[in-house]
């Protein structure tokens, strides 16, 4: 008895007590977003919707060179997340010939705008503006994409066909969301065990926050890094999320910048310049190894979306910094 009314008198669970509130709370902000987005996200797979949606990407397919049924890859891609895109490449490819730079394009679009309505949600609930953060998710993830295709078209590189198919049968990535668009009781069982891994997640980041700040590592990383993030016109405030964000993914980083917001005041025009460079590269591990897995090129998913990120956030800022506060206000930032 004396034990337990020491550990609760102790700082240890004072800590422990404080992560836990800390993760429920942005645990609900995140799922108060995501399930009406997932359960709208199904509805428009049962429906077919994602199929008409996609025949009006069909033109930007053929502007980089891709088969039209590409469209229905990024369009499924773009509405429900990467996995639900690879499942439909799988489908469509079976009987198409492709080469390591079409796959190597398509997947800079993949990488660039996936799983927007949740992504667009968290990205809005931060502080930024959701058309303009959907305008540069889609636009640059395009624009990427074209200016690859005329890397690789005037080089001559990675013109070998490969063979999807027999790529995605060994991919074992897929199978753990291969319920994906099944029944209800499948996706339900998929969806809580996706809530209930978020919440680890959260968990130990938030816990590995407090770690690196208390042994001072987040001080190293910022000083490390600020000289590029200055260059790039992010605040200090906003590096130890942006690196997150950019390693493990968008979702995370976003979960923690509203978490912070909720403790501090953070400036605007950071935590939309942290998104910008989230949006355009972020879960540079896991989405970046799903697409090699697919037969995509290294030269494309890390080398030219790192430079590509870093040169078109460096524009965006050093453009929207010449914008009053009122403009700022009005297009980027609520």
């Amino acid at each position: 008895m004396n034990f337990f009314i020491s550990f609760k008198e102790s700082q240890i669970y004072n800590l422990l007590k404080e992560l836990i509130s800390k993760t429920l709370n942005t645990s609900i902000s995140l799922f108060k977003i995501m399930i009406p987005i997932s359960l709208l996200v199904q509805i428009l797979q049962i429906t077919g919707f994602i199929k008409v949606l996609s025949q009006l990407l069909t033109p930007f397919m053929k502007m980089i060179d891709l088969p039209g049924e590409f469209a229905l890859v990024w369009t499924t891609t773009m509405i429900s997340n990467i996995y639900g895109g690879m499942l439909v490449f799988y489908n469509v490819s079976e009987n198409l010939h492709i080469t390591a730079a079409q796959m190597t394009i398509l997947s800079m679009l993949m990488l660039g705008a996936h799983t927007l309505p949740v992504e667009l949600k968290v990205a809005q609930e931060a502080g930024v503006k959701l058309v303009t953060m959907f305008f540069i998710r889609f636009l640059f993830a395009f624009f990427a994409a074209f200016c690859l295709n005329l890397i690789y078209k005037a080089t001559g590189m990675l013109d070998t066909p490969i063979n999807a198919s027999q790529i995605l049968q060994k991919s074992v990535a897929i199978n753990s969301w291969a319920d994906f668009g099944a029944n209800w009781p499948q996706w339900l069982l998929s969806e809580t065990k996706r809530y209930l891994t978020i919440v680890v997640y959260i968990f130990c980041l938030l816990s590995l926050m407090k770690l690196l700040n208390y042994l001072g590592i987040i001080e190293v990383i910022s000083k490390t890094l600020q000289p590029m993030l200055k260059v790039l016109g992010i605040g200090k405030d906003v590096i130890p999320i942006t690196v997150i964000g950019t390693t493990l993914g968008i979702l995370y980083g976003g979960a923690l910048i509203i978490n912070e917001t909720k403790q501090k005041t953070l400036d605007k025009m950071d935590i939309f310049y942290a998104f910008t460079l989230m949006g355009l590269c972020h879960s540079l591990i896991e989405d970046s190894l799903l697409m090699l897995s697919l037969g995509a090129n290294y030269t494309g998913v890390f080398v030219f979306r790192i430079i590509y990120t870093l040169v078109v956030t460096l524009i965006i800022v050093k453009t929207t910094k010449k914008w009053s506060e009122k403009w700022q206000k009005r297009i980027l930032v609520n």
